[in-house]
């Protein structure tokens, strides 16, 4: 079976990331004669990140490309050779050799949904040697994807739908695997775009970028482009010197802006022109490496309306320091008088883009009503989730050879729901969400428009609730290691995560002090927690 996937489940993670206790424990069963009891584990978290009321779900495609290459190699299993006891059987070691996820079946809540506390990411049955072998990598894939793609959804309900937000955390991400992944969930969770090329080549995320400073300041103004000369946009008519073109249209926006013309930088100048002879169609002028209305504006002007004269149209500008929000409302307020002088009416509407360490309180002042900024420009805040940097997600034990399982412990909270689980999501009848429900696999499932008795949390009596729809959650993804349905592409779990959201009530979508959305338990679900709880340990 590994053989026949793709060489990117590899990519996604190795059996060894792991931890060593996961190498132990499947020893011990090998011993104890129960390495191929059926059993299941669930993945899920106990609380929301970020404070907030609900999470996305992600990673599931990582997961899937993992679990179908999942094959120990002969340097893995001599590795484990080497950290067990010396004495190990080596017909253990022949055993993992031959392990794959055949026998493993996976359901799970579709990439992209929401997703509250206590209710199954994944659901993982197979063998139990092999089931608990796949819990460290599986936690590894979904637990960040999750966080990143929840965060990014925060910070597009900051931002709203007219913003555009860019990713570009790379260089600020924990490594080249988590910035990949930064990448890639961040636009599932309602970004536009990223600058990482290889998220682009390796998972479809449309990529943008233009210069940085670094190409602003390498000219000094005294560079001569070996060939200035430009070709209409139409490609009908003669060329034209876009120096002496610049030159020109810069005497008349330094008179219109009451500027000398030996104000602007000439380095500046001469870097634009470079770009704009690289990119005529998608220049882009980054304002500040020197003074932004002094220098960055009027070279960029310049450039831009010698391009609009063969029929070309600059796609923006960048600011990158100072007060973004303000020097937005300066620059767009230029660009109508220019327009207006210059009768050129497309450069009211030239997109100004941002960047410089946004975090979610300096995005809410740029999305507020009446910004002139158009493009958000994102890193640390999003690829790090400066906030809460782990989702904390739990992958349990809930059943061995189809009795249920169930862990007691100290802390009430850690307590486990045992048995093989469904779970569904009651709806109104304007389809908004009103709770998620927990019940045994082997119960009938609800329907809508019957009440039902179900179990808060920690309550001490049930309550009733009448839906008026009624969705299945956990969807067959894995049966014996087939992919059960080809899974969606990046862009179609984007549309869906973004559809799911605006199904979700604004209370559950406050960034502070939201309402709490409920996970509840049928009555036998919550029946059998009970009996196992007085029971004592299983």
């Amino acid at each position: 079976m590994a053989e026949q996937v793709d060489g990117e489940g590899r990519a996604a993670a190795r059996p060894l990331l792991t931890d060593l206790y996961q190498a132990t424990m499947a020893l011990g069963y090998w011993r104890a004669g129960r390495a191929r009891e059926a059993a299941e584990f669930e993945l899920f978290f106990r609380h929301c990140p970020f404070g907030g009321s609900f999470a996305l779900a992600a990673g599931l495609r990582d997961c899937v490309r993992f679990l179908r290459a999942f094959q120990l190699q002969d340097a893995d299993v001599h590795f484990l050779a080497s950290v067990l006891p010396p004495d190990t059987d080596p017909g253990f070691f022949e055993h993992l050799r031959a392990l794959d996820c055949s026998e493993v079946t996976v359901r799970a809540l579709p990439e992209g949904s929401l997703a509250f506390p206590g209710v199954p990411l994944l659901q993982v049955s197979g063998p139990l040697l092999l089931v608990q072998l796949l819990e460290t990598p599986l936690l590894c894939l979904v637990s960040y994807a999750s966080l990143v793609a929840t965060n990014a959804a925060r910070l597009r309900l900051i931002a709203g739908p007219e913003k555009k937000l860019l990713e570009m955390g790379l260089r600020r991400a924990q490594g080249p695997d988590g910035g990949l992944t930064a990448s890639t969930y961040s636009y599932l969770g309602g970004f536009d775009s990223s600058s990482n090329t290889l998220a682009g080549q390796l998972r479809g995320v449309p990529v943008a970028g233009t210069l940085a400073h670094s190409f602003v300041t390498s000219f000094s103004g005294s560079e001569v482009p070996p060939n200035p000369m430009l070709a209409p946009a139409t490609s009908e008519g003669p060329t034209v010197d876009l120096t002496v073109s610049v030159k020109l249209w810069l005497e008349r926006v330094c008179t219109h802006l009451e500027l000398e013309v030996q104000e602007p930088h000439p380095g500046e100048r001469a870097a634009f022109v470079a770009y704009a002879l690289a990119f005529p169609r998608a220049f882009q002028g980054l304002l500040d490496s020197y003074s932004v209305l002094r220098s960055g504006l009027p070279n960029f002007l310049a450039v831009a309306l010698a391009l609009a004269e063969l029929g070309y149209r600059p796609v923006g500008v960048r600011l990158d320091s100072g007060d973004l929000l303000q020097q937005a409302k300066e620059i767009r307020g230029i660009f109508r008088t220019v327009a207006a002088q210059f009768q050129v009416p497309w450069l009211e509407s030239v997109p100004i883009a941002v960047s410089n360490n946004i975090d979610e309180k300096e995005l809410a002042r740029l999305a507020q009503e009446g910004s002139e900024v158009n493009i958000i420009g994102i890193g640390t805040s999003v690829v790090t989730c400066p906030q809460q940097p782990s989702m904390g997600c739990v992958y349990k034990l809930v059943s061995v050879g189809g009795q249920p399982r169930m862990k007691l412990t100290e802390d009430p909270e850690k307590q486990t729901l045992p048995g093989s689980k469904a779970a569904f999501r009651l709806l109104a009848s304007d389809g908004s969400l009103l709770l998620d429900l927990l019940q045994l696999a082997e119960e009938p499932p609800p329907q809508a428009g019957q009440e039902l008795k179900v179990w808060p949390p920690g309550a001490q009596e049930p309550c009733t609730v009448r839906p008026a729809q009624v969705e299945p959650l956990l969807r067959l993804c894995l049966q014996q290691g087939q992919l059960c349905e080809p899974l969606p592409s990046l862009a179609e779990s984007r549309a869906f995560a973004q559809k799911s959201l605006s199904h979700l009530n604004p209370a559950y979508k406050q960034l502070q002090s939201p309402a709490v959305y409920q996970v509840v338990r049928s009555e036998k679900l919550q029946a059998l927690v009970n009996s196992l709880s007085a029971r004592g340990p299983l």
